[in-house]
């Protein structure tokens, strides 16, 4: 099970640090080694999260969200989209820009920093609007009740989260341009580029996020209809019509789930700048950590293990707010990379183990029930 799931992260690993020996040594080999590391403790949430969302596509769909979905996470978000960003920011052609990125890595570098507020503000939007959905909606299973009770309560006035993910915004943004107009204005575009950038992430959230689950509805009215069809069918012996729908559904979820993904590698791909300019090395080791991020995906989904322990959905979502916010301070303040990665696993941890506890007196309680139905039973019955 184990090596059927993480099979295709084992070679990869093994084909990229080998590649990377050769193209630039060992010590090439070190940086590829730690931006793998990187990547896998800073999208450990992500992963947690896709399972959620993973674990109600079939398996053929599954199996194009680590085939195609990696193609599209490796070398769309961790190789194309930096060099994108350069040529977007700096007005410049792809090929030029691919150039920088091979031959004058520390312009490129420079340009990829310069391009961060509008990097931040659109995955930040995006994030934090996946979070507030969440802890907005009334659930059968509650972590920290405190706050999420109320939470709850809140969450059924019309539009709360896009309000406050605006007002967020707003607030970033201002705070922005007061600090620009400070220094003689020298800033004041990237202030509305934050802004422009904070509502194309708002945009492409409520687009996508819209369209998948408008289309997860209809697929759960199609299973009841076909769940009817099929008591019908029983009765009559007549065939039933296949479900039309679930490919559209499906589609639009493996769409949202690469939205999520590149939202989520933008921390890793900002980070991985603190270890190297060499886009390269970038690539191979944010690629090998982002196959593993898949693979714990599908190991979560085919194991269970968010049945198992509820509230590590719990736990994700709120290192998913955490990652907003931090992305939207990066804005203007540097926050190191191992604490972006820490707050998440910190989380992550806290709810594992809460979930553990759950467990743990769950199966107390329902022994102590049956010992008592024990006692209850008569001798010799």
């Amino acid at each position: 099970m184990l090596l059927k799931t993480f099979g295709w992260s084992f070679a990869v690993t093994a084909i990229g640090l080998v590649a990377a020996v050769f193209y630039g040594g060992w010590e090439a080999f070190g940086i590829v080694a730690i931006l793998s590391v990187l990547e896998i403790s800073l999208s450990f949430d992500n992963a947690v999260v896709n399972a959620g969302i993973l674990k109600k596509m079939n398996a053929f769909w599954q199996k194009i969200f680590l085939t195609v979905g990696v193609l599209i996470a490796v070398f769309g978000m961790r190789l194309v989209f930096p060099v994108v960003i350069v040529a977007i920011s700096a007005k410049m052609g792809p090929i030029e820009a691919v150039d920088l990125a091979l031959n004058n890595k520390d312009r490129y570098q420079e340009l990829v920093t310069d391009a961060h507020p509008a990097i931040a503000a659109f995955g930040g939007m995006f994030l934090l609007m996946i979070f507030l959905d969440f802890i907005f909606e009334d659930r059968d299973i509650q972590w920290l009740r405190w706050i999420e009770r109320p939470l709850a309560k809140l969450g059924k006035v019309d539009m709360l989260s896009v309000c406050i993910s605006l007002i967020v915004l707003l607030i970033t943004s201002f705070t922005f341009a007061t600090h620009a107009h400070q220094h003689g204005g020298a800033h004041v575009d990237k202030a509305q580029t934050v802004l422009i950038a904070g509502i194309a992430g708002l945009i492409t959230y409520m687009i996508v996020g819209g369209l998948s689950g408008y289309f997860e509805d209809k697929l759960e009215e199609e299973e009841e209809r076909e769940h009817e069809e099929e008591e019908e069918a029983a009765r009559s012996g007549k065939k039933r019509s296949p479900v039309v729908l679930a490919g559209q559904a499906a589609f639009f979820m493996f769409l949202y789930l690469e939205v999520l993904d590149a939202s989520f590698s933008f921390d890793g791909v900002i980070g991985a700048f603190a270890i190297t300019n060499d886009i390269v090395l970038m690539a191979l080791g944010l690629g090998i950590g982002a196959m593993y991020v898949r693979s714990l995906t599908v190991y979560l989904v085919r194991q269970g293990t968010l049945d198992d322990y509820v509230y590590l959905e719990h736990g994700a979502h709120y290192a998913i707010g955490a990652l907003a916010v931090i992305l939207m301070v990066t804005i203007q303040y540097e926050i190191n990379e191992v604490i972006t990665g820490l707050v998440g696993v910190v989380l992550i941890a806290w709810s594992f183990w809460s979930s553990v506890r759950r467990n743990r007196a769950l199966a107390a309680a329902e022994g102590e029930a049956g010992s008592d139905e024990k006692a209850e039973i008569p001798s010799g019955v």
